[in-house]
């Protein structure tokens, strides 16, 4: 396995984990794999998952901001927004109302 790939399985790991209704960022996963920094390859192995036979809640993970710049990977711009209403996740526009109260940091983990 790849170096890329090893991080990518890591992201995957770190995104099955997201609670039902909570969020969290790239960065943030990026910063718990040691990855500082590494933000943009969290969103490249998110985006390459979609083709996954095993469906990730990759709709759980959005910029610093709460906003939902991952959006365009869910074949439509309503789709990830729609996913997370659905869990209850409130918004004004494309950012998350209450971010700071829904945001699940990953080394919660263990």
């Amino acid at each position: 396995m790849s170096e890329k790939q090893h991080f990518f399985q890591k992201v995957y790991n770190v995104v099955a984990q997201i609670p039902y209704g909570r969020v969290t960022t790239y960065g943030a996963i990026a910063e718990y794999l040691g990855s500082k920094g590494s933000a943009r390859m969290v969103g490249w192995a998110l985006n390459s998952s979609k083709n996954s036979i095993n469906a990730l809640p990759a709709h759980r993970v959005v910029n610093r901001k709460g906003l939902l710049t991952g959006k365009r990977h869910f074949g439509g711009n309503e789709t990830m927004k729609n996913l997370l209403e659905s869990e209850g996740v409130i918004f004004n526009d494309n950012q998350i109302a209450n971010f700071k109260e829904l945001f699940w940091k990953p080394n919660s983990l263990f």
